[in-house]
């Protein structure tokens, strides 16, 4: 799993129906801390998140098929959580 914030939304008029009611989100990856780490994905989210919110990523095809339902998609990341709050006990 990957922490990463959601910065945008992904429109296209033309894709395989397996994105059909689906929303697309861009999202920035990030550390612990919520600073940048570095890189963007594109997820399908399946919990309403909106932009600005900390969320967590499965980014395993297989896994994100499962969650989403849809064994044959071409779909390889999923938004499956909406962070309230991250605390370090290591220290």
């Amino acid at each position: 799993m990957k922490l990463a914030r959601v910065v945008g939304n992904v429109t296209s008029t033309i894709n395989t129906t397996d994105f059909e009611d689906r929303t697309l989100l861009v999202v920035d990856l990030v550390g612990p801390d919520g600073t940048p780490s570095g890189g963007y994905q594109i997820a399908v989210d399946s919990v309403g998140a909106g932009a600005g919110e900390t969320v967590l990523l499965l980014d395993e095809g297989n896994g994100a098929r499962q969650v989403l339902q849809a064994p044959g998609a071409p779909i390889r990341t999923v938004i499956i959580g909406i962070v309230d709050e991250v605390t370090s006990e290591v220290g």
